[in-house]
């Protein structure tokens, strides 16, 4: 434990300085010298590998695959420059924190907002990783099917395979050990294997596409988006949340680059997450929609339940399952790491860190993990919360944010091509994400009017 002069225990910090500051407080422990690269590169990839791979084949079957891959490569081109620019502009302002980087900018207002679309964006985020664990536990409907979970599997129907059962025993014997870790490099080791295992799923699910090549039961996936009415067209707007969504890692930057030996690595530590990040996407895209094609669900995990038309299928579905239930289990709380952190701001912006604190530490960590699994027992579909995260909150602290701040350009730092970019990216952002509203809204009253009917 951090022992520290009592002038320090006393200290009311500035909303700008760090929520949880390794630097100044944690170098007092014994034995840690500062995060390797390695383990910064496991925790940044992790923070981007976590549900949204999930949904990728599904926006692939909505935009084609030739559309839906180049929207992949597109998606990890805009992340490394939004997060380059923060890079930059957090050294002009001497700023630890990514809502100190916004506060510089816009002051207290800026950054009460983009902690607010943080706290929406992880706990959106955390509900889904909830409710697809829920999915491979404890199954799930779609279309009026039931796709069994692999506790119903194994045991058949009891009250203790019921969905609500199941979360809670993961939230209480797995999730609470983990989120109650003050560094984020002690979760590096859960990290490196949270990324083997969603390579696992991608070996796998490539390996059954490349056999049912071989013997010829494969058929060839759309390459264009399918139009055939007003609707469907609007419905290819509805993938770019979850597009944006799937690389949003901007609000574990700061503490990731904090704890480092050398922060000067970081740059090169995005690059290398985000290159491992891109790949692992394009090939859960391509090999997802190539295998179930028109009939990949929104949680293309949810397909893995059935016979998958070569041998040991079953046995493949169990491991295919299990790998990424584990997986989702071991990103949840470096996620919830950034979420605790800036609800804390949000809450006592003038207190000391919270890993200091211990009685607000486990409050906050106690009342954020309820609403976490109270959501995921009411969100009905991960598609759902994608599109409510991803159109609003996602897309602001992706790239909304980092463009306003290169325009703003406080310390007269932006080049022209920051001007360029940010510009891009502002317009994209607003323009899908308001596509993106329009078309759920548009499906809601286009529902309702067949129903009425």
């Amino acid at each position: 434990m951090t022992i520290l002069p009592s002038s320090e225990r006393k200290h009311r910090r500035n909303p700008r300085t760090p929520l949880l500051s390794p630097q100044k407080y944690d170098d007092h422990e014994v034995g840690f010298n500062g995060a390797s690269y390695s383990g910064a590169v496991f925790n940044l990839a992790t923070t981007i590998v976590g549900a949204g791979i999930m949904a990728l084949p599904a926006a692939v079957k909505q935009l084609g695959l030739v559309p839906g891959l180049i929207m992949i490569v597109l998606g990890a081109m805009l992340t490394d420059s939004s997060i380059e620019m923060i890079l930059r502009f957090s050294r002009a302002s001497k700023s630890t924190t990514y809502s100190g980087v916004v506060g510089d900018a816009f002051g207290v207002a800026g950054r009460t907002i983009l902690q607010v679309c943080i706290v929406v964006n992880n706990i959106g985020m955390l509900v889904v990783y909830m409710i697809i664990i829920g999915d491979v536990l404890s199954g799930t409907w779609s279309d009026g099917v039931k796709h069994l979970g692999l506790v119903e599997e194994w045991f058949g129907q009891h009250w203790w395979t019921t969905r609500f059962s199941l979360l809670l025993v993961t939230t209480l014997f797995v999730f609470a050990p983990l989120v109650s870790f003050k560094r984020v490099d002690s979760l590096r080791y859960t990290s490196a294997l949270s990324v083997g295992l969603a390579i696992v799923f991608v070996a796998i699910t490539a390996g059954v596409a490349i056999v049912k090549i071989m013997d010829g039961s494969m058929k060839m996936p759309r390459m264009m988006p399918e139009l055939v009415n007003q609707a469907s067209f609007w419905k290819l707007f509805t993938t770019i949340p979850i597009l944006v969504t799937a690389y949003i890692c901007h609000h574990n930057i700061h503490p990731i680059e904090n704890e480092l030996r050398d922060p000067s690595q970081m740059k090169s530590i995005v690059r290398a997450s985000l290159t491992l990040c891109s790949s692992v996407y394009i090939a859960t895209s391509f090999f997802g929609f190539l295998l179930f094609g028109d009939h990949t669900l929104d949680d293309v995990l949810a397909n893995f339940d059935g016979d998958l038309g070569i041998p040991y299928s079953s046995l493949l579905d169990d491991v295919v399952r299990v790998s990424y239930g584990i997986h989702l289990m071991l990103v949840f709380p470096i996620v919830f790491f950034s979420l605790r952190l800036n609800l804390d701001g949000l809450l006592f912006p003038y207190a000391i860190p919270i890993s200091l604190d211990k009685r607000r530490f486990f409050s906050v960590t106690a009342v954020l993990m309820g609403l976490i699994f109270v959501g995921a027992n009411f969100v009905p579909s991960i598609w759902d919360a994608f599109q409510f995260t991803g159109a609003t909150a996602a897309i602001s602290v992706g790239f909304i944010f980092p463009a306003a701040v290169a325009l703003r350009d406080t310390h007269g730092i932006a080049t022209k091509n920051d001007i360029l970019v940010s510009w891009m990216m502002i317009f994209l952002a607003v323009s899908s994400s308001t596509a993106a509203i329009f078309s759920d809204i548009y499906s809601i009253f286009s529902s309702e009017k067949r129903v009425g009917s």
